[in-house]
C-alpha cells in the first residue's frame, strides 16, 4: 500500500482486519520523530537523509517546511488513537539550523495539535558550532529539555578527517553553555574506530566528555556505509584487534566515570537516565513522524504498520501549496510471520531485558508462536532461563545475529 490517504484514517483504524487484532493500542507508548533534513556540510561518512542548506536558504522557506511539518502532523492526529505523546526527537540533518523563532511556532501548533505527556522528553540534536544555534536557554523556553550534541571526536585531527566543521574548543564550549544554561539533560555522540585512532586518543574523547558536563553518552563504532563518501574512498581505520583493544578500555572507563550501559552504544550517567524516545524504539513501542524522509511506526486494531515521507525537501513542502499534508509513503503492514523477528531485532539491544508479557502487549502474537525457538535458545546458552524477562546471555550477547536467525 503506498500514498495513503490519511482522509480515510478512521475508516482504516476501523476495518482492513488483515492482520491480529488483539492489540490493545491504548497501552502502548507513543512518541514522535521530527526530522529537519539540512546541514551546513554534508559529513564524508553519513548516510543519513540531510542535504547541504542551500546558500539563498531564506525564511521563507523555514515557513515552508514549518507550514508542511503542521500539516503533517494535523494530518496523523487520529493515528494517536487518543494517547498522549511521551517524546519527541529533533534529528537531522541539524536541528539546530531552523531559526528559534520557528521552533516557537512549531511546537506551539504541535501542543494544538497533540496531548503532550506532562512530563513529555524533548530531545533535539546540535552541533557545537557556535553559528549554528540560538542561545541553549531559548530552546529550553520553547520546550525542549534534553540535548544531543553531535561531538563525535575532541581531536581537531580528527574531526578534519571526518568533515566536521567544529573544532575541539567548540565542542566543550557547547557542552559547557548547555549546562550553564540549565540543561539537565545532555548527550555527547562519540564514534571509535576512527582512521588510525589509537586506544589513548578514544579515551581522551570519552574523558573530556565527561569532564565537560555530559550526563550520557552515545558511544558508538564508525561503520562505512554504501551511499558514502567514505565507500568511495575508504579510510585507513583500526583493525579487529585494535578495535577490540578500544570497545574494552572504553567500556572499562565509562563505567569507571559512573555511566551505566543500557543498550549496545547508549550510556546513561548518575545524574541522568536512559533516554526515553530511544528506549520506546527498542521496546518496540509506536513514533509517529514528521519531515522530509522521517519514517514511523504505528499499531492499530488491524496490525501494525510502517511508513516513510518524501526525502527530498523540496518533495516534501510542494505537497502543501495545494493545501495537502505531505503524503505517506509505503505505508505497509508488517507481515505477521515477520513481527517475531522485528521485536526481537530491537529488545534484544537492551542490557537489562525486557518483560516477556511485551512480547504479545506489543505484536498481538501468542507466545506459543515463538516458544519452541526460545527453548532451544536457552538450552544453547544464548537467552537466560527466566519466564519473566527476555535477556540474553553474556554469550547470546556476543552471538546476537545467531538469535536473531532463529526468528526468521
Amino acid at each position: 500500500m503506498t500514498d495513503f490517504d490519511l482522509n480515510n484514517t478512521q475508516a482504516f483504524l476501523l476495518t482492513d482486519k488483515d492482520q491480529s487484532s488483539s492489540l490493545e493500542v491504548t497501552s502502548i507508548p507513543l512518541a514522535l520523530y521530527i526530522h529537519i533534513p539540512w546541514c551546513v556540510k554534508k559529513c564524508p561518512y553519513c548516510d543519513f537523509n540531510s542535504h547541504e542548506m542551500p546558500h539563498d536558504m531564506s525564511i521563507n522557506k523555514f515557513d515552508d517546511y514549518v507550514d508542511a511539518l503542521l500539516l503533517d502532523a494535523k494530518s496523523q492526529q487520529k493515528l494517536t488513537q487518543n494517547r498522549q505523546i511521551s517524546s519527541i526527537f529533533i534529528g537531522g540533518g541539524t536541528p539546530s539550523l531552523l531559526p528559534i523563532a520557528q521552533y516557537r511556532r512549531l511546537f506551539s501548533g504541535l501542543q494544538a495539535c497533540f496531548d503532550f505527556s506532562p512530563d513529555i522528553e524533548v530531545t533535539m540534536e546540535a552541533n557545537p558550532g557556535t553559528l549554528e544555534h540560538a542561545p541553549f536557554s531559548e530552546y529550553l523556553d520553547v520546550g525542549i529539555n534534553r540535548l544531543s550534541i553531535g561531538v563525535q571526536s575532541f581531536d581537531d585531527n580528527k574531526l578534519s578527517d571526518l568533515g566536521r566543521i567544529h573544532q575541539a574548543e567548540h565542542a566543550i564550549s557547547a557542552i559547557k553553555a548547555a549546562r550553564k544554561s540549565g540543561f539537565e539533560r545532555v548527550n555527547v555522540d562519540l564514534m571509535h574506530g576512527l582512521p588510525n585512532q589509537s586506544a589513548a586518543q578514544a579515551l581522551f574523547d570519552i574523558q573530556t566528555a565527561h569532564d565537560a558536563g555530559a550526563t550520557h553518552v552515545s558511544w558508538y563504532q564508525l561503520t562505512v556505509e554504501p551511499n558514502t563518501v567514505f565507500y568511495r574512498n575508504q579510510p585507513i581505520l583500526p583493525d579487529e584487534d585494535e578495535l577490540a583493544t578500544i570497545e574494552e578500555l572504553g567500556r572499562d572507563l565509562l563505567l569507571q566515570l559512573g555511566y551505566q550501559n543500557y543498550e549496545v552504544s547508549a550510556w546513561a550517567g548518575r545524574d541522568d537516565k536512559p533516554c526515553r524516545h530511544n528506549i520506546n524504539y527498542w521496546q518496540f513501542g509506536d513514533y509517529l513522524a514528521i519531515g522530509a524522509g522521517a519514517h514511523g511506526k504505528i499499531s492499530t486494531p488491524s496490525g501494525i504498520y510502517r511508513f516513510s515521507k518524501s526525502r527530498l525537501p523540496k518533495d516534501y513542502v510542494g505537497f502543501n501549496k495545494t493545501g495537502d499534508a505531505p503524503k505517506m509513503v509505503n505505508f505497509e503492514a508488517i507481515p505477521q510471520e515477520e513481527l517475531a523477528s522485528e521485536f526481537m531485532l530491537n529488545v534484544l539491544r537492551l542490557n537489562s531485558g525486557t518483560p516477556w508479557s511485551m512480547f504479545s502487549a506489543r505484536t498481538g502474537l501468542s507466545f506459543d508462536n515463538i516458544s519452541n525457538i526460545v527453548k532451544r535458545l536457552v538450552a544453547k546458552g544464548l537467552i537466560i532461563p527466566d519466564p519473566n524477562i527476555l535477556k540474553t546471555t553474556d554469550l547470546g550477547a556476543r552471538y546476537l545475529n545467531q538469535i536473531l536467525r532463529e526468528f526468521l
